[in-house]
């Protein structure tokens, strides 16, 4: 379940900031920040980590020099009121802290729970489509399927694609992948 914290954000600032999030506990769920909003989620499941982990996989077999892939959780900051941890996201490599990535990503990729599933379909995506993410890739385990979205010349997403099952897609953004949604599923396909 999915759980907008009901954390008392500072008296002087209406809302949390990025500097808040070093305050919260330890555990196993995760914390990130949008516009303020404290927005808490369980750890994901096995087949969620196994479809992430060979996402990553993937793309780093196919990722050019200029650009870097990393799991979650990892930071994607924007000022002090926007804090995400996609499931994998990629950047370019001189844009990485050892700690954070500190402008939008070039692609961030969220694979669905059933916690997070209307955030990482609404919400997230329009964060990401508001800071200029150029693609969102959003991945459903159930079937497992691929959804595509990217950036049009005003600055919106519109899916660019779908791939499910045995289903391959061809990305070219943020470069050239191949990805076919059954193979991320590793031992457990």
């Amino acid at each position: 379940m999915t759980v907008m914290a009901d954390i008392e954000p500072p008296a002087d600032s209406g809302s949390l900031t990025v500097h808040d999030l070093g305050g919260m506990p330890y555990d196993s769920r995760r914390y990130e920040l949008i516009d303020g909003v404290l927005l808490v989620t369980p750890a994901p499941g096995r087949r969620h980590q196994t479809i992430a982990v060979w996402l990553w996989r993937t793309l780093v077999d196919s990722c050019p020099p200029e650009f870097d892939v990393v799991v979650a959780p990892f930071a994607v900051h924007h000022g002090d009121k926007i804090e995400l941890q996609p499931d994998v996201v990629v950047g370019r490599d001189e844009d990485f802290t050892d700690k954070d990535l500190p402008v939008p990503p070039v692609l961030a990729v969220e694979v669905l729970s059933p916690s997070t599933a209307i955030h990482d379909l609404n919400t997230k995506k329009a964060v990401y489509e508001r800071l200029g993410t150029p693609s969102y890739w959003v991945i459903d385990p159930v079937e497992p399927a691929l959804t595509v979205f990217e950036l049009d010349e005003d600055g919106h997403y519109q899916q660019v694609g779908k791939a499910a099952g045995d289903e391959p897609f061809e990305a070219e953004r943020p470069f050239p992948v191949r990805i076919v949604p059954k193979e991320l599923l590793g031992r457990l396909g």
